[in-house]
Protein backbone atom coordinates (compact mmCIF):
# COMPACT_ATOMS: atom_id res chain seq x y z
CA UNK A 1 0.00 0.00 0.00
CA UNK A 2 1.25 3.34 -0.83
CA UNK A 3 0.83 6.50 0.88
CA UNK A 4 -1.74 7.64 -1.44
CA UNK A 5 -3.86 5.00 -0.86
CA UNK A 6 -7.16 5.08 1.42
CA UNK A 7 -6.37 2.49 4.49
CA UNK A 8 -9.57 0.14 4.63
CA UNK A 9 -11.60 0.56 7.73
CA UNK A 10 -13.15 -2.33 8.98
CA UNK A 11 -16.55 -1.87 11.08
CA UNK A 12 -18.01 -3.99 13.57
CA UNK A 13 -21.56 -3.66 14.72
CA UNK A 14 -23.40 -5.14 17.87
CA UNK A 15 -24.75 -4.43 21.06
CA UNK A 16 -23.03 -3.72 24.69
CA UNK A 17 -23.75 -3.55 28.11
CA UNK A 18 -22.08 -1.27 30.89
CA UNK A 19 -23.68 -3.39 33.29
CA UNK A 20 -24.93 -6.92 33.71
CA UNK A 21 -28.71 -6.87 33.69
CA UNK A 22 -28.92 -2.90 32.75
CA UNK A 23 -30.15 -2.38 28.86
CA UNK A 24 -28.15 -2.72 26.01
CA UNK A 25 -26.94 0.14 23.56
CA UNK A 26 -26.64 -0.74 20.22
CA UNK A 27 -22.39 -0.38 18.69
CA UNK A 28 -20.31 0.59 15.68
CA UNK A 29 -16.75 0.52 16.46
CA UNK A 30 -14.17 1.60 13.38
CA UNK A 31 -10.48 0.58 13.11
CA UNK A 32 -7.89 -0.26 10.75
CA UNK A 33 -6.73 -3.83 11.21
CA UNK A 34 -4.60 -6.66 9.24
CA UNK A 35 -7.37 -8.97 9.82
CA UNK A 36 -10.87 -9.47 11.16
CA UNK A 37 -9.41 -11.43 13.73
CA UNK A 38 -7.55 -8.87 15.31
CA UNK A 39 -10.13 -6.16 14.17
CA UNK A 40 -12.61 -8.15 16.95
CA UNK A 41 -9.87 -8.63 19.81
CA UNK A 42 -8.86 -4.54 19.20
CA UNK A 43 -12.38 -4.12 19.26
CA UNK A 44 -13.51 -6.15 22.44
CA UNK A 45 -9.95 -4.17 24.38
CA UNK A 46 -11.31 -1.02 23.51
CA UNK A 47 -14.67 -1.22 24.72
CA UNK A 48 -13.75 -2.73 28.18
CA UNK A 49 -11.48 0.07 28.39
CA UNK A 50 -14.32 2.40 28.39
CA UNK A 51 -16.19 0.46 31.10
CA UNK A 52 -18.38 -1.74 29.18
CA UNK A 53 -18.96 -5.08 31.13
CA UNK A 54 -19.83 -6.83 27.96
CA UNK A 55 -20.33 -6.79 23.97
CA UNK A 56 -22.14 -9.09 21.68
CA UNK A 57 -20.97 -8.82 18.12
CA UNK A 58 -22.77 -9.15 15.31
CA UNK A 59 -21.08 -8.53 11.97
CA UNK A 60 -18.10 -7.16 10.53
CA UNK A 61 -17.11 -5.87 7.23
CA UNK A 62 -15.04 -2.93 5.73
CA UNK A 63 -16.54 0.55 5.02
CA UNK A 64 -15.99 2.27 1.27
CA UNK A 65 -15.36 5.17 1.47
CA UNK A 66 -16.07 7.91 3.83
CA UNK A 67 -19.86 8.13 5.14
CA UNK A 68 -21.63 11.19 4.56
CA UNK A 69 -22.88 12.03 7.99
CA UNK A 70 -21.75 12.73 11.85
CA UNK A 71 -20.78 10.79 13.87
CA UNK A 72 -19.44 7.96 11.13
CA UNK A 73 -17.80 10.57 9.45
CA UNK A 74 -15.73 11.39 12.67
CA UNK A 75 -15.41 8.28 13.81
CA UNK A 76 -14.28 6.72 10.33
CA UNK A 77 -11.65 9.55 9.93
CA UNK A 78 -10.26 8.28 13.09
CA UNK A 79 -9.84 4.95 12.56
CA UNK A 80 -7.84 5.80 9.12
CA UNK A 81 -5.77 8.12 11.27
CA UNK A 82 -5.05 5.04 14.32
CA UNK A 83 -7.77 5.15 16.20
CA UNK A 84 -10.50 3.01 17.95
CA UNK A 85 -13.72 4.52 17.27
CA UNK A 86 -16.79 3.77 19.04
CA UNK A 87 -20.32 4.87 18.17
CA UNK A 88 -23.16 3.95 20.74
CA UNK A 89 -26.82 4.80 20.06
CA UNK A 90 -29.98 4.10 21.56
CA UNK A 91 -31.09 0.54 19.98
CA UNK A 92 -34.89 0.86 18.51
CA UNK A 93 -37.27 -1.59 20.28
Amino acid sequence: MNDNEERSVTIITGRVWREQGSPSEGVHVMLVAPDDDTAVRLALEALAQEGYAEAELDQIGEIEGAPDEEPHLSAWQGATEGEIAIVTFDEAN
